[in-house]
């Protein structure tokens, strides 16, 4: 059998350090403090906001969580943005999306001061990620998958890596994270001729297409490391399952990621790291 890349144990770890991190923070009078700004009560929405206060919570982080109606203006959700980044007691800011179709998301990301970006949504903090700098955040589920490749210490640097989607939450970003850290690394998508081919080259393969088990045995070789992103429901068998056929890997594959279990159960610890971290820069 494969080994399964839990990701579980991985967040403990790094619940470990930030707890370590806000207390160090909290003797020098710093509350690291993260706002959610949420427009409506979409259930997945009330749900990643509870699973998220829970977690700042455990490691001493505040939060203040901002309830827009649903109807509110593109402008009123921007100045409700821009009052937090100005607000000297915030150190992070998290909107939740998808924002209603009406509203321009980008221009309203714009809002969001890039250090408190902690979420790594707008271009600001993307460009930092890109560029290799530490003046933003990377998304958090991108940088998920490095946090669990190093708690696992999968070797990254003179790694061949090659990332399944190019979305600019998941896929770019994990493609320039993991080219910083000296992987050689080929981006695939829906265009990508022979990306079975591509994948199976690959010694770290992270399936982020946003396919339901949509990368199976062709993908795959001896050896390697399967990250699975990928978060669907399947109504055949009434389960979650990932991009990623795991029957078709396990045995196959040297480590792969559980769906669910895996990449997701690290995303609001890498929130709450991240705003710990821009509680401290602050201080610097």
């Amino acid at each position: 059998m494969s080994m399964l890349l839990r990701g579980a144990p991985a967040a403990a770890a790094l619940n470990e350090k930030t707890a370590q991190l806000v207390s160090g923070l909290r003797e020098k009078g710093v509350v690291p403090t993260l706002a959610i700004v949420r427009l409506g009560a979409r259930e997945d929405d009330l749900s990643y906001e509870r699973a998220a206060v829970k977690r700042c919570a455990a490691v001493g982080i505040e939060t203040r969580c901002v309830s827009l109606p649903e109807n509110a203006s593109g402008e009123a959700l921007e100045e409700t943005l821009r009052s937090l980044s100005a607000d000297a007691s915030v150190h992070g800011i998290l909107l939740l999306r998808p924002l209603p179709a009406a509203l321009d998301e980008v221009r309203i990301l714009r809002a969001i001061a890039p250090e408190k970006d902690v979420d790594g949504a707008a271009e600001g903090s993307l460009a930092a990620v890109y560029a290799g700098t530490d003046e933003g955040f990377a998304p958090c589920t991108a940088q998920a998958v490095l946090e669990l490749l190093d708690y696992y210490e999968i070797p990254i640097e003179g790694k061949r890596a090659v990332v399944l989607g190019r979305s600019l939450v998941v896929g770019r970003p994990a493609a320039m994270l993991l080219l910083h850290r000296g992987a050689t690394v080929t981006l695939c998508h829906s265009k990508t001729e022979n990306a079975a081919g591509l994948a199976r080259e690959a010694d770290i393969l992270i399936a982020a297409a946003g396919r339901r088990e949509s990368v199976g045995a062709a993908y795959f070789r001896v050896g390697q490391t399967v990250v699975d992103v990928g978060i669907h429901y399947n109504e055949e068998t009434q389960k979650l399952c990932g991009d990623v056929a795991l029957a078709e890997a396990d045995g196959v594959v040297r480590a792969v990621t559980p769906v669910p279990g895996g990449v997701g159960a690290l995303t609001t610890a890498v929130l709450a790291a991240h705003t710990a971290k821009a509680a401290a820069r602050r201080i610097k």
